[in-house]
């Protein structure tokens, strides 16, 4: 393993070796093994590498075993005898970024607040620490974000050393190292020591930047969200957009957008809350001038894309003013059949046994209790045939 390219230098990123041999997994994936390689494999929480051998595309490697094998896209047949590699190096040296930027966190959280990581992902975008503790405040954030840097921005070597077992007690261990033999420790002298098979920058200042972009609970830890080096550039120019968009729609400066978007968001809150009063106006009259066209005390009309709780809404405001009548509602949304029965404080009905007598009508589920029940199903049916089966019901 340390006989690795990508162990022996991280910086590599072309290199040549032989193709050993070239098979095909029962998933119908072709790959090829080499005599060596500075590919990546995925593996502790760092994404595999790709690129090219010779001009053929890797789009995947994996440690199978004790083989590397590249996983690639492509006629094989032309590979053999010596072969040429070549890494995305883009993207290998985000993810040493980020990798490196998370041991670097991940023990400024111990050194300040003995706050250990539990979990790390290493995702497209953003990075993330699971930290062992259910509270992190404001001013810790700040203050790891400040420290990181400073070991980011001091330039300090990262050193690798292959050890034993039996070696481990000689160096403080950030955490506990999983693995009995092949022990590779990545070394930031003086701040952290932390068994790992990723690979990394020769130096902190290689990642230029850490920014912490927020937190959330999760379940009995905090999850911390950051991004390093060029992710931190591509975060800052999005928000960037984001803001100048914002601002621009509010016709204001940049810096004073936070605030007329609060002003936007109390008059919107204060117009809706307007609009809602109004609708339930309206609900009242429209429900008095339904009561008025009652049959025997039913009340049963059809509408077209109206929600459930609109139905219910409605129903309500006939049965609070008409205490013996029965409100039977139903509309047709997206091909769909739902309604609405409720039954006055004067009325001796169930309504659950309504709902369970017409929902087999249209394939339909419900709920509700035996003063108002909802339902909705296929619309196999008419609304005013399912209309008219559930005043027959309750004639009956």
């Amino acid at each position: 393993m340390r006989d690795l390219y990508y162990y022996q230098d991280s910086m590599i990123n072309q290199f040549t070796a032989t193709v050993e041999r070239i098979g095909i997994e029962d998933d119908g994936r072709a790959f090829v093994v080499l005599s060596n390689t500075a590919f990546y494999p995925t593996g502790g929480g760092q994404p595999h590498d790709t690129g090219y051998i010779n001009n053929i595309r890797v789009t995947d490697v994996d440690k199978i075993e004790d083989e590397i094998r590249h996983y690639i896209e492509g006629d094989s047949s032309s590979l053999h005898g010596e072969v040429a590699g070549k890494l995305d190096w883009d993207r290998r040296f985000d993810h040493m970024q980020q990798h490196c930027g998370q041991h670097i966190l991940s023990a400024t959280f111990v050194e300040l607040f003995n706050f250990a990581t539990v979990s790390f992902h290493l995702g497209t975008e953003i990075v993330t620490i699971d930290l062992n503790t259910d509270l992190v405040t404001e001013e810790q954030l700040v203050l790891a974000e400040k420290r990181a840097n400073e070991i980011i921005l001091e330039n300090r070597p990262i050193e690798t050393k292959w050890v034993t077992k039996e070696q481990l007690s000689q160096y403080p261990i950030r955490k506990d190292v999983t693995v009995d033999e092949d022990i590779r420790l990545v070394i930031i002298p003086d701040f952290d020591y932390n068994g790992c098979g990723g690979t990394h920058p020769t130096t902190t200042g290689k990642v230029c930047l850490l920014k912490i972009m927020g937190i959330e609970k999760m379940k009995k830890n905090i999850r911390v969200s950051f991004v390093c080096g060029n992710r931190v550039l591509k975060q800052l120019a999005m928000r960037k957009k984001v803001l100048s968009e914002v601002a621009r729609n509010l016709s204001v400066p940049e810096e004073d957008a936070a605030l007329a978007l609060q002003k936007v968001m109390k008059d919107a809150k204060t117009t809706e809350k307007a609009l809602d009063e109004a609708q339930d106006s309206l609900l009242v009259y429209e429900a008095r001038e339904l009561a008025s066209t009652n049959d025997n005390h039913i009340v049963a009309s059809s509408f077209e894309n109206r929600s459930v709780q609109a139905l219910q809404k409605l129903a309500r405001a006939i049965i609070t003013e008409n205490s013996d009548f029965v409100a039977l509602l139903v509309s047709e949304n997206e091909g769909k059949l739902q309604f609405v029965a409720s039954r006055g404080t004067n009325v001796n009905i169930n309504m659950k046994e309504i709902a369970s007598k017409v929902l087999p009508y249209i394939n339909g589920k419900g709920g509700g209790n035996d003063t108002l029940v909802q339902g909705g199903g296929e619309k196999v049916i008419s609304a005013e045939t399912l209309l008219n089966e559930m005043k027959n019901i309750i004639i009956s």
